[in-house]
């Protein structure tokens, strides 16, 4: 069976790449709307970027008021200072929510109405240029055609897509990652796992998409300690930011599943960063998953050396949730207690967010297919 593949247009990738970057920004436009958060700012990548587009006489704006989840008040927020200062081409700085916000702004740039119009449709009119530099290695946004906005009158977190929303630039440098605490990196670490996953497992997996995702596992497990441990092994963020862009392009030309779509309403009621909530969610997804195709994570085990002769590939399923476990003890993976979220609310919400799960399409593309009561008794596992 035929499959398309999608990816940026152009990958800039290294240490440093950012200071080398003016040069493709002159392709793109004259002046740009520069899409991040307030810490960039405050640790000095705004003032390295800003430079940069100087050198290359590029004028710029900048919206920094993007915070862990982008909303369509954000959005509007952007589109505004975009028109009204007749910038041509958008720049994200930051982890994935200025990112996703940049591609959301972009989308508006050239499609009418309200963000909120758009849940689940393609975004079909090209939006302006589109770059993405990545500070974290996780999201693995600078190469999807996807982003995620919440709807805050309804507390819906929107998925929005289309191969439009792939960046024609992404710069992917490491030195950019090397102030990353330790928290972040553990998340988005873990957020960067459950994409080369479910990538793989999932039901829209392809031949390419495979190959990606296999590749970003390996690395991931192998340096996402390291770089949690030493922030400024600089070997480890590189291979965890190359590994955070496998996994992108994975999951971009496959799917995400179960995790990401239980994911997403804990996200838009609790306020917790999609990485960190992915990463609440991974083992107990896991374990339910699993049954539905063992050899699909069997084979993930044995990419990374936990398959050995005479096992079963239900046996090295196990091998490789114990190992998502132990990984996830290693970083520090803070539960839904130890990140303070109330109990009681928590479960007064379980049935809207395991039907906003079920709404967001993704649950569905798992190999086991979760029924509403599923999800329900897996949320409710979180507190066990």
């Amino acid at each position: 069976m035929a499959f398309k593949v999608f990816t940026p247009k152009q990958v800039i990738f290294g240490d440093n790449a950012i200071k080398e970057s003016g040069v493709y920004f002159k392709d793109l436009g004259k002046k740009a709307l520069i899409v991040t958060d307030s810490i960039m700012g405050k640790i000095g990548n705004l003032s390295i970027l800003r430079k940069v587009l100087e050198d290359a006489d590029i004028k710029y704006e900048v919206y920094s008021k993007v915070d862990s989840e982008p909303t369509d008040v954000m959005v509007e927020e952007g589109l505004e200072i975009y028109i009204n200062t007749k910038c041509d081409f958008l720049i994200a700085l930051g982890g994935g929510s200025p990112i996703d916000a940049m591609k959301a702004i972009g989308a508006m740039v050239t499609n009418q109405g309200h963000i909120t119009e758009y849940m689940g449709r393609i975004i079909e009119n090209c939006p302006p240029p589109l770059v993405a530099i990545p500070t974290t290695a996780g999201t693995g946004s600078e190469a999807t055609q996807f982003t995620i906005i919440l709807d805050t009158k309804n507390d819906i977190k929107m998925l929005l897509k289309g191969p439009s929303l792939i960046p024609a630039l992404a710069i992917i440098d490491s030195q950019m990652t090397k102030t990353v605490p330790p928290h972040v990196t553990a998340a988005t670490g873990i957020d960067a796992l459950t994409h080369a996953i479910e990538a793989y497992t999932s039901k829209l997996a392809n031949p390419l998409s495979d190959t990606f995702a296999l590749s970003a596992a390996e690395r991931i497990f192998k340096y996402l300690r390291k770089a949690y441990k030493n922030g400024d092994d600089l070997k480890a963020r590189e291979e965890m930011a190359l590994g955070a862009l496998e996994a992108g392009i994975a999951f971009n030309n496959s799917s995400v599943t179960i995790i990401h779509g239980m994911s997403r309403p804990i996200g838009a009621l609790f306020h917790v960063p999609h990485g960190i909530s992915n990463a609440m969610l991974i083992v107990k997804c896991l374990k339910f998953v699993v049954e539905g195709g063992p050899s699909y994570f069997a084979d993930i085990a044995k990419k990374i050396n936990l398959y050995h002769k005479g096992i079963t590939d239900t046996e090295a399923s196990k091998s490789l949730v114990d190992e998502v476990e132990s990984l996830c003890r290693d970083i520090n993976i803070p539960t839904l207690k130890e990140y303070g979220i109330n109990k009681d609310e928590f479960f007064a919400n379980i049935e809207k967010m395991a039907e906003d799960a079920l709404a967001s399409g993704s649950p569905a593309n798992t190999r086991k297919q979760p029924t509403k009561e599923d999800i329900v008794q897996i949320y409710k596992s979180l507190w066990e």
